[in-house]
């Protein structure tokens, strides 16, 4: 695959899908610009180079067409103050406002386009869509890494129009430090997984069981693992058609040598909310009528003690329900552990998702070695899945 380091951009018109799936508040603003932020250095390489950069990227699920909550003028006031450079708006992606702003775009200037998913050919992946897509620009450059794995007509079928296409910075950076965990890590490996479901983390879980050292595994998902096992989980967040899953995990994790780690105890509330009754309960015996929130004080400091050991951590998912504050220690602690963990010479990557926003939101996403902006893609990579649109640039 080419990346963005082996093209002159000068006099190009390069086509670029970015990851401006932004959060908005009420007023419309812009209420974390990570995304953003990791597009600026690809293009500011194509504008240095004397090139210009025709933007599009998609924002949010709109159902049926247009909607002003979902469209990317919204977020022109972020991008310029970055790029230090008026952007230029077409109000669609396709369409003669869309052809007339691209042709007069001149080398140093800023193009977007507005969301892709406004129209329904774009998660179709239609061909004749992309192909209007890819009229507006010479070369192609991917550097939607979050999108990846979705095969639509921006992200990965408008790049058959083109015989120059690459990878910006984003997307290389996103292949290398993953590739570095599935292939290079360094001993003792520690991925630590989190969130509610077993059945979002499965094939992922599998893959590493041949990779890592210590498993630990917190959040919702832990409770199916204890259910299985023969404990009472009062409330607490279960799949019950998943229970056999977890008890041959348990065993494929001995078969392999593989440290195991679940939670011993768990911050347990008599209801869904930050008001709600609490207490420490051991994770066999969670009474009837309280749910598990989080990990408690004793698996924070069990969890620690082997981050804090590791070599190469991969974390991906919440220990807890860590958007309410008195559900947000373990996944607090764990933050903690990683950034103590790369301090002492390790290897960390954040998964994506909320590991990425609880990371950036304590202030330690540069105290940790990578964080991804990919999400679902990242897990679809390294669960060993071809990823549509990282294919569409090596053929």
């Amino acid at each position: 695959m080419k990346t963005i380091q082996d093209y002159n951009f000068e006099g190009k018109k390069a086509l670029i899908r970015v990851d401006f799936n932004v959060p908005l508040n009420d007023q419309m603003e812009v209420t974390d610009e990570t995304r953003i932020n990791a597009a600026i250095p690809t293009l500011k390489k194509i504008l240095n180079d004397g090139g210009s950069c025709i933007l599009m990227s998609h924002l949010g699920r709109p159902k049926n067409g247009p909607e002003d909550k979902f469209s990317l003028r919204h977020i022109i006031p972020n991008l310029g103050q970055k790029l230090d450079v008026p952007v230029k708006f077409a109000d669609d992606c396709v369409g003669q406002s869309a052809t007339d702003e691209a042709q007069a775009l001149q080398p140093g200037e800023v193009l977007l386009l507005e969301n892709v998913r406004f129209h329904k050919e774009e998660t179709a992946g239609d061909e004749a869509f992309a192909q209007k897509l890819a009229s507006l620009g010479d070369i192609y450059v991917n550097d939607a890494f979050g999108t990846a794995h979705r095969a639509h007509a921006s992200t990965t079928v408008a790049a058959k129009s083109f015989e120059d296409k690459c990878c910006g910075y984003v997307m290389k950076a996103e292949l290398e430090n993953a590739q570095k965990v599935l292939e290079k890590a360094d001993k003792p490996f520690t991925a630590i997984m989190g969130g509610a479901k077993i059945s979002d983390k499965i094939m992922i879980i599998e893959q590493l069981l041949d990779k890592v050292d210590h498993l630990i595994i917190g959040g919702g998902m832990s409770y199916t693992f204890f259910k299985a096992m023969g404990g009472q989980i009062g409330n607490s967040l279960v799949e019950e058609d998943k229970l056999d899953l977890a008890k041959t995990l348990i065993s494929k994790a001995k078969e392999k040598g593989v440290d195991l780690q679940l939670p011993k105890d768990s911050i347990i509330a008599d209801n869904f909310s930050n008001d709600a009754n609490t207490q420490t309960s051991d994770n066999y015996a969670i009474p009837a009528g309280f749910m598990g929130l989080d990990i408690g004080p004793e698996s924070r400091e069990v969890f620690s003690k082997i981050i804090e050991n590791s070599k190469t951590v991969l974390w991906n998912g919440p220990m807890g329900v860590f958007e309410m504050s008195n559900f947000a220690a373990g996944t607090n602690t764990i933050a903690q552990s990683v950034v103590k963990a790369t301090e002492n010479g390790g290897f960390s990557l954040i998964g994506g998702g909320d590991s990425a926003a609880a990371v950036n939101n304590l202030g330690y996403g540069d105290k940790v070695s990578y964080v991804s902006t990919g999400g679902g893609a990242l897990l679809e990579y390294m669960e060993g899945k071809v990823l549509p649109g990282v294919a569409a640039l090596e053929e």
